[in-house]
């Protein structure tokens, strides 16, 4: 894995640890999604799709020690600026 791989997976850990210690995801819809994305530096973004009958696309973010989740029937057109990982499933309780 490449420093840049491993920094990735320590980012998501640290995001899934801290979601599990605070228990607060917040569901907001695909366009404040973007809103709240467009004002982290540096964004790191979970990615991941789902679906049982059509597939959808997954999306989580931390933003001031909340994660925000949100899902949408089309892929958000993320800036190039952000960082993603590809994760094969968000579980969201």
């Amino acid at each position: 894995m490449s420093n840049g791989g491993a920094a990735a997976a320590a980012a998501a850990a640290a995001i899934a640890q801290a979601t599990k210690a605070s228990g607060v995801i917040v569901r907001v819809t695909p366009e404040n999604f973007q809103a709240i994305l467009d004002k982290v530096k540096d964004p790191l973004v979970v990615y991941a799709e789902g679906g049982f009958l059509s597939t959808n696309h997954q999306y989580l973010l931390s933003y001031k020690g909340i994660a925000f989740y949100t899902k949408s029937s089309e892929p958000l057109a993320l800036p190039a600026s952000v960082e993603t990982v590809i994760a094969d499933k968000i579980w969201i309780p």
